[in-house]
């Protein structure tokens, strides 16, 4: 098990390295100027800028003291908002951004487990069909039109609700709630197609003619060896829950780390950006090493294998 972690941990270090490396090279060929906009800046200062933020040096060197400042945790400082680094943003918004999406992920695995035990379980019944179409809206509609909806209903008809803001339990209902419909329609498929395939596997039969109940076949046999598929969508959707979600950051006016990055794209605000990307992909390959892990202590044949 030690050997198998250590080779997930030095793949999770080269691929940090290659991302970091081609979003510095790649934010170098984007063309424009973070320090033309909103107004023309006159070339004294522009030169100061270029000159302050190490601009003015070679491509190369510019690389190096990159890297460096990376492996110190110094993701530099943003080039439109004057003392501001890209680590302070971070630390401010992702608070914020993971309410709003392990809040979703939660439910919805909650809520979509359930659906697809009682879905596999009540196969070619009514409430097998209804949650198949439940998982086909919730896959196929937007979480910005559920979001637009929930604050039509719940914010502008009912008024029970905040529609926007930030700032106590009231206000992240409505977006955890909109994060958590696809989480909701993606498990409950998940895991109802799992489960009727793990339901017709030959050690079913095997529990049941051993006369095991059928609560206990369920919960100590073919629970554990479905889920196995929710485990490998964890990785991303863990991830996804601080960094996808900007859309309903965006519409209830959340500050997350989202909303951030959108702002940086705007603002051609290149230390920022480059520093919330290699972030975002630090906690998305994280994600997916902490994955890897539980993967080889659910299913041993994992970490075993050749």
């Amino acid at each position: 098990m030690k050997r198998y972690v250590l080779k997930r941990f030095v793949y999770m270090i080269i691929t940090l390295y290659l991302i970091a490396t081609a979003t510095f090279f790649l934010m170098h060929l984007v063309p424009g100027d973070p320090f033309a906009l909103p107004r023309e800046t006159p070339a004294e200062v522009r030169a100061k800028l270029n000159q302050k933020y190490g601009l003015d040096q070679p491509v190369l060197k510019q690389y190096l003291i990159y890297m460096k400042n990376l492996l110190h945790g110094d993701f530099g400082i943003s080039m439109k908002y004057k003392g501001q680094s890209v680590l302070g943003k971070v630390t401010k918004g992702i608070p914020n951004s993971a309410i709003i999406g392990f809040g979703g992920i939660l439910i919805g695995c909650l809520i979509g487990i359930i659906f697809g035990i009682y879905a596999a379980l009540n196969n070619g019944k009514t409430f097998d069909y209804l949650i198949i179409i439940l998982a086909i809206v919730g896959v196929s509609v937007p979480n910005f039109v559920f979001a637009s909806l929930l604050q039509r209903v719940f914010g502008v008809q009912l008024r029970i609700l905040p529609v926007t803001g930030w700032g106590g339990l009231k206000y992240a209902i409505l977006p955890i709630a909109a994060a958590s419909m696809q989480n909701i329609a993606y498990y409950a498929r998940m895991l109802r197609s799992s489960m009727l395939d793990v339901l017709n596997q030959d050690y079913i039969y095997t529990a049941r003619s051993k006369g095991l109940g059928e609560s206990e076949v369920i919960r100590k046999h073919a629970l554990r060896n479905s889920i196995l598929p929710l485990v490998t969508s964890l990785g991303p959707m863990c991830a996804g829950a601080l960094t996808g979600n900007f859309v309903i950051e965006r519409i209830f006016n959340i500050p997350g780390i989202g909303t951030a990055l959108i702002v940086a794209i705007q603002n051609t605000d290149y230390t920022m950006i480059m520093g919330l990307t290699v972030i975002f992909s630090f906690i998305t390959v994280f994600m997916y090493f902490v994955v890897d892990i539980l993967y080889g202590f659910v299913d041993p044949r994992i970490r075993v294998a050749k």
